[in-house]
């Protein structure tokens, strides 16, 4: 593997700290021997060019520096390739390093991490989720929101303050107060067909959302499969007493949610969105994938995020 190493940054992340976390995590690498360039772009479409160039000219690593926003644009200039993505996670929700077992807002431990997996085990080859829909098609690494969720996340990320886990619990609040069930129609690996109202229908490769809202808490980003949680016709009340335990993971058990593990699935709703690590996807229907292997990344063995099966 070549020593040169690009860091992908986004000086916006985190209110301001992905700007500053480019320091420290380029000190961190160069001090263990790499060489290292750093790719920014006037706007996301330039910067997703500018990052799909370093990797077709060799680069021997490509580090995001920012939010869940920022690895979702690295994973589109990464996926499929040879070359592995490492993160140093400085955003507001963090939830694709929380679900590898990453540092978080801590710079260069994260670079050193990164410089350590190099040159020592190496990258290791997870899942990806890929999502097609219309003409578009994207990849993804945490999980796939519809339904209420998409609509939290529209209103989260329209929110200055406060930052973190607090913007999406008061973007929750707000929603509650007009959300109706949808009538879906979930098609799973082709031929089991789901028709339910929901609330919402979570799609994981890998476990969280939201800042460590655990939607999906059993999924594993290496066993080739989809998680989908289904959470099913509820008034608010019951909304209101679940939501405390997405953060642990419990709501699972509760009687009006429902899971299932697809290798691909078809989601249909009217007057939907879909997202997915956060960004926008368009409205459903959207077919998405489980695509084995698809990401090499600078990360431990396990992902401690995910429970044993």
């Amino acid at each position: 593997m070549t020593s040169d190493i690009t860091l992908f940054v986004n000086p916006a992340a985190g209110r301001g700290r992905g700007a500053h976390a480019a320091q420290p995590a380029a000190r961190a690498l160069r001090d263990a021997g790499f060489t290292v360039r750093t790719v920014l772009g006037h706007d996301a479409a330039d910067a997703l060019r500018r990052a799909r160039e370093a990797v077709a000219a060799g680069t021997g690593a490509l580090v995001a520096v920012g939010g869940d926003g920022m690895v979702s644009l690295a994973l589109q200039a990464v996926a499929g390739t040879r070359t592995p993505l490492g993160v140093v996670a400085v955003g507001t929700g963090n939830d694709f390093a929380r679900t590898l077992g990453l540092p978080v807002r801590d710079p260069g431990a994260a670079a050193r991490l990164a410089a350590r997996t190099i040159k020592g085990a190496g990258p290791r080859a997870i899942d990806l989720g890929r999502v097609t829909g219309g003409t578009r098609t994207r990849w993804y690494g945490t999980v796939l929101a519809s339904g209420f969720d998409s609509r939290v996340n529209d209103r989260g990320n329209r929110m200055r303050v406060p930052a973190g886990r607090f913007k999406y619990d008061l973007a929750i609040l707000a929603e509650l107060a007009g959300f109706r069930p949808v009538p879906y129609r979930l098609t799973l690996d082709g031929d089991q067909v789901v028709e339910v109202d929901a609330t919402l229908v979570a799609v994981g490769n890998g476990s969280s959302y939201g800042g460590g809202m655990r939607i999906c808490a059993e999924a594993r980003t290496d066993d080739g499969l989809l998680d989908v949680t289904v959470v099913g016709d509820c008034d608010r009340i019951t909304l209101i007493k679940v939501f405390p335990r997405v953060y642990k993971g419990t709501h699972l058990s509760h009687p009006k949610v429902t899971t299932y593990r697809a290798r691909s699935l078809t989601l249909e709703a009217p007057g939907t969105t879909g997202y997915a690590d956060g960004e926008p996807l368009g409205p459903l229907p959207l077919t998405v994938e489980c695509v084995p292997g698809a990401l090499r990344v600078l990360a431990p063995g396990t992902s401690p995020s995910a429970s044993p099966r």
